[in-house]
């Protein structure tokens, strides 16, 4: 790690690494928890148009990406609401337009698919100061949305009906979700690359659940989880000259297949202890309260 940190660019490349790492499971915890863990996939595809919209016009390729993606996340939403085919099918819609899209662009502009290949798989060594500057505003704004509106968005992940019948602005709240992951995708994607970003927008997720309980310990874990495979995947490809972004998610699914196993047997431990508990009090006056799960889960 010192020896990485001896250069510019990495010490550039470690920094948004960190910041990669906290946003994308912060906003995966909301997206996994409301069953649309390909929602990052199609906002990816989306950004590739944007991208290729930027390169046409000689402008900046991110502010394309993060303008259509936003856009392409509010179809998305209104789509899935209105939409008798359901979310997957309005998804795959997006996700194949988009993508023809973005290469057709590319393609008239001149530079053809090759053009698309730092922002398909990222290329985190080419990140400038410029470029972290962007990311560390763009990852500041998807946190301070998390940390606003971070009841109210959990309250509609669990329970739609319930969080409507609250009075909340569901509609509102759907597509601030649904557009805070296009801006996470849009600061990934040149670290990680827009076809494995949404990689790290559920991985960590998946991994934390196998270990927590509550939603907010989930999020809390899951972006532990997300800097930890971002800091070592970086230096792990650094060391041994390999590609960041599959490093980062490789790792990152790494540290999922531990959690499963890990998981298990916490909760086979906890299986014989609650048994164990049972069998001593039995289910009389003496015995431990028992929890209401659904109450649980309100509570996070």
């Amino acid at each position: 790690m010192s020896e990485m940190l001896q250069y510019d660019f990495m010490r550039v490349a470690l920094a948004m690494a960190v910041l990669i790492g906290l946003t994308a499971p912060a906003v995966g915890t909301f997206v996994v928890q409301r069953r649309l863990s390909l929602l990052g996939d199609g906002i990816g595809h989306i950004a590739l148009t944007g991208i290729g919209l930027g390169l046409l016009t000689s402008t900046s390729p991110v502010l394309g990406a993060l303008v259509v993606s936003v856009l392409g996340a509010v179809a998305i939403e209104v789509l899935r609401a209105r939409s008798r085919s359901g979310a997957d099918a309005v998804l795959a819609l997006l996700f194949y337009g988009g993508l023809a899209g973005g290469v057709i662009l590319t393609s008239v502009d001149g530079g053809g698919s090759a053009g698309l290949q730092s922002y398909l798989f990222g290329s985190i060594s080419s990140v400038t100061v410029s470029d972290l500057y962007v990311v560390a505003g763009l990852a500041a704004v998807v946190l301070a949305i998390v940390a606003v509106f971070g009841r109210e968005l959990f309250l509609l992940c669990q329970d739609e009906e319930l969080a409507r019948a609250a009075g909340l602005p569901v509609r509102f709240l759907s597509v601030l979700i649904a557009a805070t992951a296009a801006v996470t995708v849009v600061i990934s994607m040149r670290a990680i690359g827009l076809l494995l970003v949404s990689a790290l927008m559920v991985v960590p997720v998946a991994a934390a659940q196998q270990l927590t309980r509550g939603f907010w310990s989930t999020m809390l874990a899951a972006t532990g989880i997300g800097v930890l495979s971002a800091v070592a995947g970086l230096a792990g490809s650094f060391q041994y000259d390999l590609p960041p972004g599959p490093s980062i998610v490789l790792l990152a699914l790494a540290v999922f297949v531990a959690a499963v196993a890990g998981g298990s047997v916490v909760r086979r431990r906890r299986s014989r202890a609650a048994a164990d508990a049972v069998t001593a009090g039995g289910d009389g006056p003496g015995a431990p309260p028992r929890v209401d799960a659904e109450a649980e889960v309100l509570r996070g």
